[in-house]
């Protein structure tokens, strides 16, 4: 008996790999342009954006999700704004593609060219960001791959709004229409079935919570590039600036508490813990920040509002207005507890000694350090690089924030004149 959603689902990988072939040859002027046409289309339907998006919200308000998801899930004029610079930062940057990386000549008189070139199909599953939309569709577009793109429910209205402006933009383009393919349905069935579709889809990045990445990390039949969650640490070092550790620390947890690169563990050193932490919790307190405590730091903050630390704390994504507060006695501690708990994502010390900040970039094991900046920075467009794809914390093909060279592999191109064996 045949499947009506599997054989949709498999008609959209067999375009888009149909897409990928066509798009992986055309020129930069040929995808800028669309970019270019993606970028117009946004900017001239703002209202529709927001009126889809309204409908969106409201659906999480009834479904009672956290302020910190709605906020992911919110479009608002800056955000969209966003989107379009980050499509026209993408048209500024580097064509990936064509690109020789390494070329030799062999003493057989062989020409060997190490050439950058698109993966192929892209499929990307995330959830309540509907900005991921097209960020990744012009991600995609500009490193020459198709991309078939599996939004969650809580965006649905917002992410075929934008699925109806890309297609338009395709339309009057000369890039092939299925280059990008938005799945109809949210239904789980769907999922499971793109999984299986290695035939056809060269590469599955998810973007989401946990419990998403783990299962399509799980059950995919095609290789997966991810990170499980975003356990950010920032270390207040006992030789810094408690001025600019307070400034980082509650933005870094405040600003934006529902992303991936948001902290979720504050290490202090021991030696300032009783200098800093009652002046840090009052700010995170008046912005409705809960702060779970080892025994050191409740001791010191017992005329605040705290909670008891666990072990499942310091290794939890809360994504919301919670923070986790562990005093450690030296750099050495610090440096051991984030390697234990923390996520390889982001991790951050604040240290005015660079011999301490150089131990810890060297020796925390994460995509991305910092020294002295928050960690909210571990962002494609902050890093220049028009958006970004995803963040990786795997180890292999790509790691750190993904742009458009982590979506190209490479092939050889080997030249002779008639040389045989």
């Amino acid at each position: 008996m045949s499947n009506p959603l599997l054989s949709e689902i498999e008609d959209i990988a067999k375009r888009a790999r149909s897409a990928s072939l066509s798009i992986g040859n055309s020129s930069t002027k040929e995808k800028n342009d669309a970019l270019e046409a993606i970028a117009l289309g946004i900017e001239s339907n703002r209202k529709l954006l927001k009126e889809e998006n309204q409908k969106d919200l409201a659906n999480a308000e009834k479904n009672g999700l956290s302020e910190a998801m709605i906020d992911r899930l919110r479009l608002t004029h800056e955000r969209i704004d966003g989107m379009v610079k980050g499509l026209r930062q993408l048209i500024e940057l580097p064509d990936p593609v064509g690109a020789i990386l390494e070329s030799k000549i062999r003493p057989n008189g062989l020409k060997i060219s190490k050439v950058r070139v698109p993966i192929g199909v892209i499929g990307i599953i995330y959830e309540s960001r509907p900005n991921v939309t097209i960020d990744c569709a012009g991600l995609c577009l500009k490193s020459g791959n198709a991309s078939i793109l599996r939004g969650g429910k809580e965006a649905i209205h917002s992410n075929q709004a934008m699925a109806s402006i890309i297609t338009e933009a395709l339309k009057g383009s000369s890039l092939a229409n299925d280059a990008v393919q938005l799945i109809p349905t949210t239904e789980r069935e769907a999922l499971n079935h793109l999984l299986t579709m290695d035939d056809y889809v060269h590469c599955i990045i998810p973007r989401g919570g946990e419990g998403l990445i783990r299962f399509v990390a799980e059950n995919s039949k095609v290789p997966v590039i991810k990170h499980y969650k975003g356990v950010c640490n920032l270390f207040v070092d006992a030789i810094s600036d408690l001025k600019m550790a307070e400034e980082i620390a509650v933005s870094s947890k405040c600003g934006r508490p529902g992303v991936c690169n948001a902290i979720e563990n504050l290490v202090v050193e021991s030696s300032i813990a009783e200098e800093f932490l009652p002046r840090l919790a009052k700010q995170l307190t008046d912005k409705g920040c809960e702060l779970i405590v080892d025994e050191t730091a409740g001791s010191i903050l017992e005329d605040y509002p705290t909670r008891p630390a666990s072990e499942k704390d310091f290794a939890e994504e809360f994504l919301d207005l919670r923070l986790s507060i562990k005093v450690v006695n030296s750099l050495d501690d610090a440096i051991a507890f984030i390697n234990a708990y923390g996520s390889g994502h982001s991790e951050s010390i604040i240290t005015s000694n660079k011999q301490r900040a150089e131990i810890f970039l060297n020796a925390v094991d994460a995509s991305s350090v910092y020294w002295n900046a928050s960690t909210r920075f571990t962002d494609g467009f902050e890093f220049g690089l028009g958006a970004e794809i995803g963040i990786s914390t795997d180890r292999l093909h790509a790691r750190g924030p993904m742009g458009l060279e982590e979506l190209c592999t490479y092939k050889y191109q080997i030249t002779g004149n008639g040389q045989w064996k």
